[in-house]
């Protein structure tokens, strides 16, 4: 993509993100199921960030809290200024138009595969816009803004996976949001096409400044990220900054530790935690010391 000067009307101030203590379940025909396990998240405004982990760790439910879909069962998710899980339907509706946007898993259910690129950009910019509202960059404007204006007069349906992907993320954009998330959008795509869709994301969070969210399964895809944050049993285990993994001491003083090490300190293994002066160090306690 190439890099183009966004104007100063063309710049979206990002929204920090605060998960404290959110709990979440699901119902089911076997009983309720325990999604997230007392998530603590800080997300600072205009960061770019990786939810990173395997299926079914619980990294698409904190997206969906985020994008407002359903509330947390216990906790609170702070956007900004905003309580997510105690506003009206009202109210939601209008920040989910104009100050979050989500964009799911595999473009073409963000598209209208009949209509060109430059008409899906321009159906989302007016679907959120109200009376009253300031003037928008046109469609074209911003497909040229991120590098993909060729793909303006072509329709969806005659894209590859790849090209869907770059222009549901530029719809994704089109009103300005403070937040965007994004769900697995490398999914289903060759190599080249993941690095042009990270490449998309990375250069709208550039030219734009919004906070961007991202969750993937994939550890290459994270690591083109500021930072990651990895789910494991629906609590934050570790975080990555500059390629370097960190293990997160919970708010509760829980610590989840790295399943590379689990070999040394299984589940349930008694430990003893050894303050030093510049640290802290975990020794499982052996047989002899606790024979009686």
């Amino acid at each position: 993509m190439t890099d183009v000067e966004t104007p100063r009307d063309a710049k979206s101030a990002g929204a920090e993100v605060h998960l404290t203590g959110v709990v979440h379940l699901y119902s089911s025909p076997e009983g309720d199921v325990v999604a997230l396990r007392g998530i603590d998240l800080d997300i600072r405004a205009g960061e770019s960030v990786a939810l990173l982990g395997p299926s079914g760790a619980g990294k698409s439910t904190v997206l969906g809290l985020l994008a407002g879909e359903f509330a947390p069962s216990a906790g609170s998710v702070r956007i900004g200024e905003h309580n997510i899980g105690r506003l009206n339907a009202d109210t939601l509706t209008r920040l989910r138009s104009s100050y979050i946007s989500l964009v799911v898993q595999g473009a073409s259910a963000n598209l209208l595969s009949y209509a060109t690129a430059q008409e899906n950009v321009w159906f989302a910019q007016h679907g959120a816009r109200r009376r009253g509202d300031p003037p928008q960059r046109s469609a074209l404007e911003l497909l040229e803004l991120f590098g993909i204006a060729e793909l303006a007069d072509r329709q969806i349906a005659e894209m590859s996976i790849g090209e869907r992907q770059r222009v549901a993320l530029v719809a994704g954009v089109a009103v300005l949001p403070h937040l965007l998330l994004v769900d697995e959008p490398t999914s289903q795509l060759t190599g080249e096409e993941r690095d042009q869709v990270i490449d998309s994301i990375l250069t709208i969070h550039r030219q734009i400044g919004l906070t961007v969210i991202v969750v993937t399964h994939d550890a290459e895809v994270a690591n083109r990220f500021e930072r990651t944050v990895t789910i494991r049993d629906g609590r934050v285990g570790a975080e990555g900054r500059y390629g370097v993994e960190y293990a997160v001491v919970g708010r509760d003083g829980s610590l989840h530790l790295p399943p590379q090490v689990l070999d040394l300190l299984p589940p349930d293994s008694l430990v003893r935690v050894i303050r030093l002066d510049d640290g802290v160090e975990l020794r499982r306690a052996d047989d002899e010391e606790l024979s009686p």
